[in-house]
């Protein structure tokens, strides 16, 4: 089965007319406090009220100097953790959690992300983990509060470069809740540039499938920061799937991939969302399709 799309508000340069669209799809949206410049909750806020069914993760660890200030006259940061532009310190877990129900109108929210979390503790996993397991103890107690339905990792290159496993994540999430617990996602890069999710979960291997078990697993950057479809041919996407553009291929490729269940999409017009809407609606590539792309891809 394809995977479906969602909205990324990273790189969306229409935040508002972008989120209508995407509610219209009925595609999740994923954003977080430091996007379009610390104003992407706000920004949203007008769709999430015409469509309160509408399913947003947003998240916490990086902060703006504004917020910073903010945090740090709330007495959750010292001003040297807001200089550092990144935190999991748990009150101010707790604190911008708050602040992501404020800003877009959400009484719940339905996903909590940690930001990129190797940032925290960088050359030290130890010291790490016990940040993030801290962070969890906070999310489940916003859980357990009604205040967030889940939570969960978005990292950039945590899991690609073992900081952290997913077996890894699902213990200390258990450590936090004391048994049961909520994590129920996990963010990550995948496209025909980063390579290494795909080909590793056409083997069995690596995150996209030990996050598989039951876990939301949302694919970040899947056209590299919109920098793929010029380094991918129609020849290409023709191997691909005949008839699709190449940004529609790589999008395609990404949706197929065994254990990813969301592909986020930074469509900031209505043309673009249009095509990209289309690539998820294709049936999905089989396994032996994915290994002679990547194959191809591998050997170019």
């Amino acid at each position: 089965m394809t995977a479906q799309l969602a909205l990324g508000t990273y790189r969306c340069q229409a935040i508002p007319e972008a989120a209508a669209r995407a509610a219209a799809s009925g595609a999740w949206i994923d954003t977080a406090p430091n996007y379009a410049t610390g104003q992407a909750q706000n920004l949203l806020a007008p769709a999430l009220a015409a469509h309160p069914s509408l399913n947003v993760s947003t998240k916490t660890g990086y902060l703006t100097a504004a917020t910073g200030t903010d945090a740090v006259n709330a007495s959750v940061l010292t001003e040297n953790q807001a200089r550092a532009g990144h935190s999991l310190a748990p009150d101010y877990v707790r604190w911008q959690t708050g602040r992501n129900r404020a800003q877009p109108g959400r009484d719940r929210l339905d996903l909590v992300l940690l930001h990129n979390p190797e940032r925290a503790q960088p050359g030290d996993r130890s010291a790490l983990h016990q940040a993030m397991r801290g962070a969890f103890e906070v999310l489940e107690e916003e859980v357990a509060a009604g205040h967030v339905a889940g939570y969960g990792v978005a990292t950039w290159a945590g899991l690609e470069e073992e900081t952290f496993t997913m077996g890894e994540l699902l213990a200390l999430a258990a450590e936090a809740a004391g048994g049961q617990h909520h994590l129920v996602a996990v963010q990550l890069p995948v496209s025909l540039v980063m390579m290494t999710p795909i080909t590793q979960a056409l083997h069995g291997r690596g995150p996209l499938p030990a996050a598989a078990a039951g876990l939301r697993v949302m694919a970040s950057a899947p056209l590299h920061g919109g920098e793929l479809p010029g380094m991918v041919d129609q020849e290409l996407a023709d191997i691909i799937r005949p008839g699709l553009t190449p940004a529609q291929a790589c999008v395609l490729a990404v949706a197929s991939c065994p254990g990813v269940t969301h592909v986020l999409i930074a469509a900031s017009s209505a043309p673009h969302w249009g095509e990209a809407v289309d690539a998820v609606a294709q049936p999905s590539l089989t396994v032996a399709q994915l290994r002679e792309i990547t194959g191809v891809l591998a050997s170019s």
